[in-house]
């Protein structure tokens, strides 16, 4: 069976975000993601999780000023005490909302910079991230985010993360490979799947070019799944889109995965669950 987690930053935008837990359960999602959840008190997102008897499947570490444009802080030789003071946060709000998985994002290449100094801070960031989060439990993520969305950011393609990933040499590194990104930038996303497998530690899933349900546009999303199901993916799979509607009118495409066939006796690079 699919384990869809509703993303709660893009969708039943109808509500304001602490209502948004009753209404993912009552879409029938077991689970959810977001964002960030520093606007509010811990413990109001602790109550609603459990409220609404409900999974969170990850989160964001803080990514600086994001008005401002900032996307993640991670990348920054000059920032290295600010990101880390980040993390240290993130870490305190996961132990508390009792997320196994955490994202981290890279940030923004301005011109003029020195990018072989950046990717060594990315590098040093990320391993002691992962150290930290590793006596808690927790899996750091890192996700490549297409260039039309995100003009400029560090991490753009999957070979560039699963090269990242083996410099960084901790087992708790994984990467979060977004169907929806993957295909803008790279394309040929079952291939991909394949091939980095036994690095993915979440999957996103989003309609391709529009970024709404993943019922529209060019991927075939019932392929993808069968794809991820005879890899062995267990994790839950990311709904990471903006509903064309109301989010609930736009759910119907959910009723087809309600089960879904046990994986082949062996599949290709089975996955680590959140």
């Amino acid at each position: 069976m699919f384990r869809f987690a509703a993303n709660l930053s893009m969708m039943f935008q109808e509500q304001d975000f602490l209502d948004r837990f009753t209404a993912a359960k009552q879409a029938g999602f077991d689970a959810v993601e977001f964002l960030f959840p520093y606007a509010y008190p811990a413990h109001e997102i602790v109550k609603r999780l459990e409220d609404n008897q409900l999974d969170l499947a990850l989160f964001n570490l803080p990514p600086g000023d994001w008005e401002a444009g900032e996307r993640g802080l991670s990348i920054y030789p000059e920032r290295r005490g600010e990101f880390q003071a980040t993390a240290g946060m993130a870490m305190q709000y996961a132990q508390l909302l009792k997320v196994k998985q955490l994202h981290v994002m890279a940030g923004i290449i301005r011109p003029g910079e020195d990018l072989a100094g950046m990717r060594r801070t990315y590098i040093d960031n990320l391993r002691k991230t992962a150290q930290s989060a590793a006596e808690h439990g927790f899996t750091i993520l890192i996700e490549p985010l297409n260039p039309r969305d995100m003009p400029g950011y560090f991490l753009r393609t999957c070979s560039q993360a699963a090269q990242i990933i083996s410099e960084v040499g901790e087992p708790n590194l994984k990467l979060q490979f977004d169907m929806y990104h993957v295909q803008i930038t790279e394309g040929d996303v079952t291939t991909r799947l394949k091939e980095w497998a036994s690095i993915i530690g979440h999957i996103q899933i989003a309609g391709v070019p529009g970024r709404h349900e993943p019922d529209h546009g060019e991927l075939h999303y019932p392929w993808l799944l069968q794809t991820l199901h005879e890899l062995g993916y267990e994790g839950y799979v990311g709904c990471e889109y903006r509903p064309l509607s109301k989010t609930e009118d736009g759910l119907k495409w959910m009723s087809g995965y309600h089960s879904a066939p046990t994986p082949a006796a062996g599949a290709l690079n089975p996955l680590p669950g959140s």
